[in-house]
């Protein structure tokens, strides 16, 4: 893919702008990959499967070349527009930044999600095995779905269920990291008749906190054994998503592009 490819693919109508800016990147179980340019770039860059395998040498390759034609697009955009990019004080931003990380990073609810992406570590590496018995086949069969209507095509398995948990554990974090950076400065406060991406973020965040909690309610009716170490996560998920709705009030409001669009 060149340069030219990604301007030709930005001029596509049928892509919803900015839809992948709050999706929970899960490509494979998402119903509007058609619609989404970052997919289309990944897809057009490369058919080889192996190019979307994280684990894989030829995704990271892959990574890099579409990084090189994007910096080839800022600088073509940026001598276009009379913009410097090296007109930098490097230090100065470097000390503002750092600042705005330990701040983000200390922030409560960040280092919730950092202790949940811990807690569930530890669960899986001391009491999870995977030849955990369902006790009550009956319930399983009649269990009720996850409300993302895309996730399960039948009645859930406890495997689904680990995928999910595992799927989001991370993935918290790292949007309530985005969500706090994005309220710091005055970035936001400039643009305040436009939503704002913190409350994406953080709307993003929740929906992941949702799906986690459900997950986990799930493995905890069916694994007795485990019903202690599992309540306790899900009680501090269930802190965590309290803390956030009130920190972020507008962001169930949010509306994201395409997946709450109507």
């Amino acid at each position: 893919m060149k340069k030219e490819d990604i301007k030709r693919l930005a001029k596509n109508e049928n892509f919803i702008s900015g839809i992948y800016n709050y999706c929970d990147r899960w490509c494979e179980r998402c119903p509007f990959t058609a619609r989404c340019m970052n997919f289309a770039m990944t897809r057009e860059h490369s058919d080889d499967p192996q190019t979307s395998d994280i684990n894989n040498e030829k995704f990271w390759q892959s990574l890099s070349d579409i990084f090189k034609m994007t910096r080839e697009l800022i600088e073509d955009t940026a001598e276009e527009m009379g913009v410097d990019l090296d007109n930098i004080d490097f230090e100065e931003t470097a000390r503002e930044e750092g600042i705005k990380d330990k701040i983000t990073e200390n922030h409560e609810c960040c280092q919730a999600a950092k202790k949940y992406d811990q807690m569930v570590t530890e669960f899986f590496e001391s009491e999870y095995v995977p030849s955990l018995q369902v006790v009550d086949k009956d319930h399983m069969n009649n269990a009720v779905e996850l409300q993302k209507s895309d996730v399960l095509d039948g009645p859930p398995t406890p495997d689904e269920m680990v995928e999910i948990i595992h799927w989001y554990q991370h993935f918290i974090y790292v949007k309530l990291l985005r969500a706090v950076r994005g309220t710091l400065g005055n970035a936001e406060e400039e643009w305040e008749d436009f939503p704002k991406d913190s409350d994406g973020s953080a709307k993003v965040a929740l929906i992941a906190i949702d799906r986690s909690m459900a997950a986990w309610g799930y493995m905890h009716h069916f694994f007795p054994s485990h019903q202690d170490q599992i309540m306790a996560i899900i009680v501090h998920l269930e802190r965590l998503r309290s803390r956030t709705e009130t920190i972020f009030p507008q962001a169930r409001h949010f509306v994201r592009p395409g997946f709450d669009e109507r």
